[in-house]
């Protein structure tokens, strides 16, 4: 059985939902432990005044927001708790919206909701009804006494709810300061051409079990061969870097067609020859520059809107609150 989190229901106008919540991910990364090499003891962390760098007993240590720089504001643990929202127990929506103008950029974590006491058939309506007006819910919602902004969705014949990142924790893309060159680069047909010809062979159905943690699979190996032998083997070094040439000396077009060229033979078409549509002729564009790199890329395909970012006052230092 899935592990329930909450319980609670999904509202939209007058109808409710009893629903449970269910995480939709598990975390499945490497905890490396500090430990002590004379003795083999785990390490901990201590609580330690900065400036005498004495230890600080539990009782003389208070929480304080950093207001102006070395001046704080200090909160007692009742005000921090009279703030935090009230639980309803309620993902309450409060809009629909289409699903193509959430940006993935505001995607944050991921549960499934699951119908709860004879909630079956309200529970396919609502998701019957996103699926054919293509909408998906915003809601309000509190886990663990945070209040979360969070949208719900229709995944197959489940719903999903995806916690979103407030307006203000999102950069737009006016925070990169590109310059004009890549704003309103220059291009020439050919180069796009065979740009999306590119684009067009290593297309391929997404398939996530494709993509290792190479990282985890080889500490977990070496540590599967240490425990079994009680020695360290013999690791390879890094892979030898690959060679890159100065992008003022490669010629995109050029770079194209040796991309194209070593397309996997594994699909349609591969083994034809490529050629340059223009080979024989000029077709009085300059061409571009890039820089070359062996070996197939990972593609993601993105869209969506970014957000703004909106200061948040008082402008200060994150704190932890526990």
């Amino acid at each position: 059985m899935p592990r329930t989190i909450w319980k609670g229901a999904v509202s939209f106008g007058l109808v409710h939902i009893p629903v449970a919540l269910v995480p939709a991910t598990s975390r499945s990364g490497i905890d490396f432990d500090w430990l002590d090499k004379r003795s083999m003891d785990r390490v901990g962390y201590k609580r330690i005044n900065k400036t005498t760098g004495e230890e600080i007993d539990s009782e003389n240590i208070v929480k304080g927001v950093e207001y102006e720089k070395g001046h704080y504001v200090v909160l007692s643990d009742e005000e921090i708790k009279a703030a935090h929202p009230k639980a309803t127990q309620t993902v309450d929506i409060v809009s629909f919206v289409d699903a193509k103008d959430i940006s993935f950029l505001y995607i944050d974590t991921p549960y499934y909701l699951t119908p709860d006491r004879r909630g079956e058939k309200v529970y396919a309506l609502l998701r019957e009804t996103l699926i054919e007006t293509g909408k998906v819910g915003i809601a309000n919602v509190v886990l663990r006494n945070k209040q979360h902004l969070a949208v719900v969705m229709p995944l197959g014949k489940a719903l999903v709810m995806n916690t979103l990142r407030w307006a203000d924790e999102v950069r737009g893309v006016e925070y990169l300061e590109m310059k004009d060159e890549a704003l309103n680069a220059d291009l020439n047909k050919r180069e796009l051409d065979m740009a999306k010809r590119l684009v067009e062979d290593m297309t391929e159905d997404w398939d996530p079990t494709q993509f290792k943690d190479t990282f985890q699979d080889q500490i977990m190996e070496l540590v599967e061969t240490k425990a079994r032998e009680g020695r360290l083997e013999a690791v390879g070094g890094p892979e030898e870097a690959v060679d890159r040439r100065s992008a003022d000396v490669i010629d995109l077009t050029e770079l194209l067609k040796r991309s194209l060229a070593a397309k996997p033979k594994s699909k349609a078409g591969a083994s034809e020859e490529v050629t340059d549509p223009d080979e024989d002729g000029d077709d009085g564009e300059e061409n571009g520059k890039a820089s070359a790199s062996k070996g197939k890329p990972r593609t993601r395909k993105t869209t969506g809107k970014t957000g703004t970012s909106a200061p948040r006052k008082p402008a200060g230092k994150s704190r932890k609150t526990g």
